[in-house]
């Protein structure tokens, strides 16, 4: 699917749309053209064909979406997603990154067990804690049965964004 940016500069009549002034300009984005009445395309005197980003994009959107948030996605990782994305666009990239920035949260919500780990302390990032409770499986030696309505909130350890291996 391609990205096609029409727009137009000037006069426009359109109904409802400003006052038929000039120095009006709209601008207007779609990927399915073909589908636009054709009274309204004719109203657009130039049409710009906007291709879907191209690999080195794509990586850039990938650590773009990622903010600051933590994970540890590698450069290697970030061109793999974009190898594997190949005909995707900026709006499909950012709704997998985040359905990705959800998962942790979704594993902490579902889990029925949790195990101590060491990390970071809440209150001074300085300092490591033994206490802290991670997700684990239930078959974890050192898993203990609780939900997360259980976990003190300054005991959590989400678990960060990661690359699944298949």
């Amino acid at each position: 699917m391609s990205w096609y940016c029409l727009m137009v500069c000037g006069h426009l009549s359109l109904p409802g749309v400003g006052n038929n002034s000039d120095g009006i300009l709209v601008l207007g984005a779609t990927n399915i053209p073909w589908v636009l009445d054709a009274a309204i395309r004719r109203r657009f005197e130039k049409r710009i064909y906007i291709p879907l980003p191209e690999e080195p994009a794509r990586a850039a959107m990938f650590r773009l979406h990622l903010g600051n948030t933590p994970h540890n996605l590698t450069e290697a990782d970030l061109r793999q997603l974009a190898r594997k994305t190949d005909g995707y666009s900026g709006a499909d990239i950012s709704i997998i990154v985040r359905d990705a920035l959800m998962q942790p949260v979704r594993k902490v919500q579902s889990a029925t067990h949790f195990k101590k780990v060491r990390g970071p302390s809440r209150s001074n990032s300085s300092v490591m804690v033994d206490d802290l409770l991670m997700p684990c499986s239930p078959g974890d030696p050192d898993a203990i049965e609780m939900t997360w309505m259980d976990v003190p909130g300054d005991k959590l350890l989400e678990p960060i964004v990661c690359m699944v291996r298949s």
